[in-house]
C-alpha cells in the first residue's frame, strides 16, 4: 500500500505526532510537513515540504490543482491528513477530485485532558503511551548544558535575566541556543533540525521554555527541564523519563525552583 501522511504545524506539534506518523507507516510511506521539520522525519520513504507540493493553494477560489499534483495525490491508496481539517473549501475540493483522504483534527479537544501525543496516536488507531523518539548518530557526550530561552511566543518565555542567573549558579558550563531570528549574542544556531538534535543529544542537560526545541531535546533523550507558563503541561509537555516540568506563572517561577528540578532531572 502507498500511503501519504500530511502533517502541518510547528516543530513541537510535529514531534508530538511522530509516534502516530510511525504507527501509520505502510509499505511505501511519504510524509509532507513544513520544510524545517522535514529533516526529522527519518522513517519515511520520501519527505516533502508542503509548500513545495502546491497543496497549500488547493481550495482557494479559482485555483485548480496542477495536473502533476493531482496525479501524485491520486497515486496513493491512502492519505491521512492533519492539514485542511479546518478548511471546508479544501476538504470539498479533495472530495470532488476523488482523492482517497481521511482528515484528522490537528489539535486535541480542549475539554479533554489528554496529552497531545496520546491523542494523535489514538487518532492513528494505536494505543499506549506515545513517547516521541528521534534517533541520532552516535557521538561522545559533552560536559555542558544547553539553554534555549525562547519559544514561538514571548508570553511563554521565562525571563532571560533568570536564565542568566541560573547559568551563573549552575555547576556545568552553559551553551546558549537560539533560532535564526532570535537575538542572543554568541548563541549556537543550526538551520538543520536534525543536526541540532544530534548536538543536543551530547549535552548533559537542557533547560528551555515551552517550545519546539524543548520537545526536540526530549525526543533525543537528553535530560530536560521544561519551563511552562500559560500552556497546560498535562497536554503539551515534552515526553520522556528524563523530562521534568516546572509550571506556573512565569514571573513567579524562581531560579531556586528550576535548580531543584535540575537535581532530579540530571542522570
Amino acid at each position: 500500500m502507498r500511503r501519504l501522511l500530511i502533517r502541518p504545524g510547528a516543530i513541537g506539534d510535529c514531534i508530538l505526532s511522530l509516534p502516530a506518523l510511525e504507527c501509520l507507516r505502510s509499505d511505501y510511506t511519504e510524509v509532507w510537513v513544513r520544510s524545517e521539520v522535514a529533516p526529522l522525519i527519518l522513517f519515511a520513504d520520501c519527505v516533502r515540504s508542503i509548500a513545495s507540493t502546491g497543496l497549500d493553494r488547493m481550495g482557494l477560489d479559482g485555483v485548480d490543482p496542477p495536473p502533476e499534483l493531482l496525479a501524485l495525490l491520486r497515486s496513493f491508496d491512502s492519505i491521512v491528513s492533519w492539514y485542511g481539517s479546518n478548511r471546508e473549501e479544501f476538504r470539498t475540493q479533495m472530495s470532488q477530485l476523488g482523492v482517497p483522504i481521511r482528515f484528522l483534527d490537528a489539535l486535541p479537544p480542549a475539554a479533554e485532558k489528554i496529552h497531545a501525543a496520546d491523542f494523535f496516536l489514538t487518532q492513528a488507531g494505536c494505543s499506549g503511551v506515545a513517547i516521541p523518539r528521534i534517533p541520532c548518530r552516535p557521538a561522545p557526550p559533552g560536559d555542558f548544558a544547553v539553554f534555549h530561552p525562547f519559544s514561538g511566543s514571548a508570553r511563554k518565555n521565562w525571563p532571560l535575566e533568570r536564565y542568566r542567573e541560573l547559568a551563573l549558579r549552575l555547576k556545568t558550563p552553559v551553551h546558549w541556543c537560539a533560532g535564526p531570528e532570535e537575538q542572543l549574542d554568541h548563541a549556537v544556531r543550526m538551520d538543520n533540525l536534525y543536526e541540532l538534535a544530534c548536538w543536543l543529544q551530547t549535552a548533559r542537560l537542557y533547560i528551555g521554555n515551552d517550545s519546539g526545541i524543548t520537545h526536540l531535546a526530549a525526543a533525543v533523550g537528553v535530560p530536560v527541564v521544561a519551563i511552562f507558563g500559560p500552556t497546560d503541561p498535562a497536554v503539551w509537555a515534552p515526553r520522556g523519563d528524563r523530562v521534568r516540568v516546572v509550571s506556573g506563572n512565569l514571573e513567579d517561577i524562581s531560579v531556586d525552583q528550576v535548580l531543584k528540578c535540575v537535581v532530579t532531572c540530571k542522570p
